[in-house]
Order: structure tokens, then C-alpha cells, then sequence
């Protein structure tokens, strides 16, 4: 009987890593780095606010210097005022990622950012309610099961 060959697992960036340089490329993208690490780059307190959309590159002209390209960024309604005075600083962030005079300009594009912020956890029931409960479940003798239950009943009833 034979056996089976041995496979070596390969990791999922090994394996989709194509995929995803097809889809940055046409977006302008040389690699998915500048997307990937923006809030390093451009720091905090401008990724919170504004996110890459795509690189455009003017067409070359034969005999002429390759011009510098505009970074796209899609910016949160009013934010786009503020992050169009930090512009400067944006491309020279952008440009020290690169190494090189890479991006000349930015455009803005208000949108909605397609990163979606995590939802704040609903408030914990009424300390209240949960020791009124807590009177009714005598019966059970564990402490931390009554409490629990406690909380989950005053819960249901908030509801």
C-alpha cells in the first residue's frame, strides 16, 4: 500500500499573496505595504481620519522626466480641512516610507472610511436590579452561579 506524500502546510500570505498584489497594482500600488502600515506612516492622528485609496500615475512622456504620482485618500467628512493643512507632513511621511520623492501631491475624497469601528459594549444591568434578583435565588447555594444569574436575569428584564 502506499502511503500518502507528506505535505508541508503553507501559510494563507504564501498562498493569496498574488491575489492581493493583482488588486493593489491596479490601484497603484506597487505593494500592499503603504495600505497595510498607513498608521505608521502617516502616524495616528491622521489614519484614525483619512485612509489610502490608490496611487495615479501620470502617463510617462518619451524624452521627459517620470513625474511624481498623487496619493488618493478617502478622508472622514470634516477632518478633510484639517487633513489637508497636514498635507506636508503627510507627503513627507509617505515619501521617507518610499525612499524617494515618490508622491507629489494628495487629492481628497470625502467618504465614509471602509474600516468599521468596533461597537461599544452594551451597559452592564442595574446594580439595583441584580441584588433584588440575587434575594429571590436563595435556593442556589454556589455564590458566583447566583451572582451570574443575578446579572443575566436583570439583563433579560432590561430588555
Amino acid at each position: 500500500m502506499l502511503k500518502p506524500g507528506r505535505s508541508s502546510a503553507k501559510p494563507l500570505s504564501v498562498l493569496l499573496g498574488g491575489v492581493f498584489s493583482d488588486a493593489f497594482a491596479r490601484q497603484g500600488f506597487a505593494s500592499r505595504e503603504l495600505v497595510a502600515r498607513w498608521a505608521e506612516i502617516a502616524g495616528p492622528e491622521v489614519a484614525e481620519f483619512a485612509e489610502p485609496i490608490r496611487i495615479q500615475w501620470p502617463r510617462p512622456v518619451e524624452g521627459q522626466q517620470t513625474q511624481p504620482a498623487t496619493l488618493i485618500l478617502r478622508v472622514e467628512g470634516p477632518m478633510a480641512l484639517e487633513i489637508q493643512h497636514a498635507s506636508d507632513v503627510i507627503l513627507q511621511r509617505v515619501n521617507r516610507f518610499f525612499g524617494w520623492n515618490a508622491v507629489a501631491k494628495l487629492a481628497l475624497r470625502q467618504a465614509p472610511l471602509s474600516r468599521r469601528r468596533k461597537p461599544k459594549p452594551p451597559p452592564g444591568p442595574d446594580p439595583e436590579a441584580v441584588a433584588a434578583l440575587a434575594q429571590t435565588l436563595g435556593s442556589v447555594e454556589d455564590e458566583e452561579l447566583r451572582s451570574a444569574l443575578a446579572r443575566l436575569g436583570a439583563s433579560i428584564k432590561r430588555r
